[in-house]
């Protein structure tokens, strides 16, 4: 992708998801991750109802009148997105290609961040670690990010979500909010790593998926490739038996996600490529606020 192609499609992702995090997000992205503790802020004269535990007894005995210390919400938050870059991504046969999809989530929890002045990283990864940009706050940062979103080309193709999870777990010393993108396509066991990482930091999970992750369409014979692996084979769609196996697989990935963060506590959305994400995104907000 030239310069200026780039330059284009991070404005269009920009006003689109800026736009969404401003009238949409914001309200609900600070009620989801409230501040992790309290800090002093300023000390006040008592006042009838005021706890008596808050009472500074130095300044009290100065002024011969009791104070009483004021706390308020330490709201600095990092917020990490943990972003699927493995070769499934490319796909997109109904909707938008779910790496599209993942980019535009992705930049609407990072302006939804920027509203609150918090930190942002974002780990990309497949079957490694491709690139961690460490966490920093601003608008520069996040439109870099964007751009690295939009235009990042994996070296590798697969995918293991394991170590994407614990090289947060490990590299990420402050508690966070975790977002973790991904099809999840993957054959690895990454339910350890998840309840890990959750029990360090707060993580929620996002599922983007073309509806052809889920069944095949009785269309006859067709070329099959997957993006992953590289294999190429041809297979019989007209057949009952092999469309009965692909959902079987399918629903198989989807109970070892399911077990995978019911067992971590995780917050969980699957949102398909043709559908609206804003309602499905809003609902885990919802959820984590209510906790």
């Amino acid at each position: 992708m030239d310069a200026k192609e780039l330059l284009k499609k991070v404005r269009k992702i920009e006003i689109k998801t800026r736009g969404l995090s401003q009238n949409i997000f914001a309200g609900e992205y600070h009620s989801a991750f409230k501040g992790r503790g309290v800090i002093f802020s300023e000390v006040r004269e008592y006042q009838p109802g005021d706890d008596v535990r808050d009472i500074d007894w130095n300044v009290t005995a100065r002024h011969n009148k009791p104070y009483v210390k004021v706390y308020e919400e330490e709201r600095e938050l990092t917020l990490m997105l943990l972003i699927d870059v493995s070769r499934s991504g490319d796909f997109g046969a109904k909707g938008v290609e779910k790496k599209e999809m993942m980019a535009e989530i992705a930049a609407t929890l990072a302006f939804s961040s920027l509203q609150n002045n918090d930190k942002v990283g974002v780990i990309f990864f497949s079957d490694k670690i491709e690139k961690f940009i460490p966490p920093k706050k601003g608008k520069k940062h996040i439109l870099l990010i964007i751009r690295e979103i939009i235009d990042f080309e994996p070296e590798s193709t697969g995918t293991d979500i394991n170590i994407a999870l614990e090289f947060m777990t490990n590299a990420i010393k402050k508690r966070a909010s975790a977002f973790l993108l991904s099809d999840f396509i993957d054959n690895h066991d990454y339910s350890h790593a998840m309840i890990m990482a959750n029990k360090k930091h707060e993580l929620a999970a996002i599922q983007v998926y073309d509806e052809r992750d889920s069944k095949l369409p009785d269309v006859g014979l067709i070329h099959a490739i997957d993006l992953e692996s590289g294999d190429v084979r041809w297979v019989d769609t007209s057949s009952s038996r092999v469309r009965k196996a692909y959902e079987k697989a399918w629903y198989e990935r989807q109970q070892t996600l399911a077990s995978a963060t019911a067992r971590g506590g995780v917050e969980l959305a699957s949102i398909r490529t043709d559908e609206d994400y804003v309602k499905a995104l809003l609902g885990v907000f919802r959820k984590k606020s209510m906790r």
